[in-house]
C-alpha cells in the first residue's frame, strides 16, 4: 500500500479546513505563517513547500539571508500585511503561505526519538497553548506531541507563531484515538504520566530513568476519564496553596524539564 493510501486508511482524516482571517488558513491544503522565527524556521524546513512570501522589505531584511534566491516575494506595507493575518497578528512584516507539513505517524516520531520525550495533549484546542508547548518541546527534546484530529487546533498561523519555529522541527503526531495511540507508546517501552491536581503523588517521584509519555487535558476539564486509565501513573505538579493551578503550556514545560533532568543524570 502507498503512504498516501495507508493514511488514508489509517488515518480516517477530515479535509484541511477552510478559513479567512484569523485561521491562519489561507485556502484548503495551505497555511499562513507569520512572525520572523515561524517564517524563518519554514523558510529553512527542507520539508515545507513554500508558495509565496508577501512581506515588507524591512522584515526581508530581518531573515539575515535566510531567503533562498528567486523565491516569489510581493512586498506589502504594514496595513496590507494585517489583512492577510489574524486580527491584531504580530507578523512582523512576513507572511509566507506555505503546504502543510506532511502527517507524522506515532512509530515513525518513536523510532527517530533517541529516547526522548512523547507529549499526549487530551482536548488541548487553544492554539496559543499548543504552540507553547511545541516551544517547549523543542526546547527540552521531546520526541513528538500528539493529538487527536477532532479535538485539536488545525497547523496555522497563529500555532507557528506560538511555537517560534519549534513547528519545523517537532513531529505532531495527529491520530483518531488518543488511547489507542497511548497503548501503543506503552508497547515502545514509554511509561505514561498523566498530570492531574487531584494525584497524591508529586510527578517527579513517579518519574522512571526510561522513556515517558507526558499526558496532560484540558484546561478545567483534565484529563478525561478514559485517557486517565490509560496512564500508568497520574502525577501533580507541587504548586503552592496559592495558586489552584497551571496553564496546561506552563505545566508541560515544567515537566518536560524534569525529564530533561532526569535524563542528563548519570545511572
Amino acid at each position: 500500500m502507498a503512504k498516501s493510501e495507508r493514511k488514508r486508511a489509517l488515518r480516517g482524516r477530515a479535509g484541511r479546513m477552510k478559513g479567512g482571517r484569523g485561521s491562519g488558513q489561507a485556502s484548503t491544503g495551505s497555511v499562513r505563517l507569520w512572525g520572523r522565527h515561524a517564517v524563518e524556521a519554514a523558510l529553512l524546513n527542507p520539508n515545507r513547500v513554500h508558495r509565496k512570501l508577501w512581506a515588507t522589505r524591512e522584515g526581508v531584511a530581518s531573515l539575515n539571508g535566510e531567503l533562498p534566491p528567486d523565491f516569489p516575494v510581493e512586498y506589502a506595507d504594514v496595513a496590507d500585511l494585517a489583512r492577510l493575518v489574524a486580527r491584531d497578528a504580530p507578523h512582523q512584516g512576513l507572511v509566507l503561505e506555505c503546504a502543510g507539513l506532511e502527517d507524522v505517524f506515532l512509530d515513525e516520531a518513536i523510532e527517530q526519538s533517541d529516547g526522548g520525550p512523547l507529549v499526549f495533549l487530551d482536548q488541548v484546542t487553544d492554539p496559543h497553548n499548543v504552540g507553547a508547548i511545541l516551544r517547549s518541546a523543542a526546547a527540552f527534546g521531546a520526541a513528538a506531541i500528539v493529538t487527536q484530529d477532532r479535538h485539536a487546533p488545525p497547523e496555522s498561523g497563529t500555532v507557528g507563531k506560538s511555537a517560534s519555529g519549534a513547528l519545523e522541527v517537532v513531529p505532531w503526531v495527529r491520530v483518531v484515538n488518543l488511547a489507542r495511540a497511548l497503548e501503543e507508546a506503552a508497547d515502545a517501552g514509554y511509561w505514561r504520566i498523566g498530570l492531574a491536581g487531584e494525584a497524591e503523588d508529586d510527578f517527579a517521584s513517579v518519574l522512571p530513568t526510561g522513556p515517558v509519555a507526558i499526558v496532560l487535558g484540558a484546561e478545567g476539564e483534565g484529563l478525561r476519564h478514559n485517557i486517565a486509565g490509560h496512564c500508568d501513573a497520574l502525577a501533580k505538579l507541587p504548586i503552592s496553596s496559592a495558586i489552584e493551578s497551571l496553564n496546561v503550556s506552563n505545566a508541560a514545560a515544567i515537566a518536560l524539564y524534569a525529564v530533561a533532568t532526569r535524563r542528563s543524570m548519570p545511572d
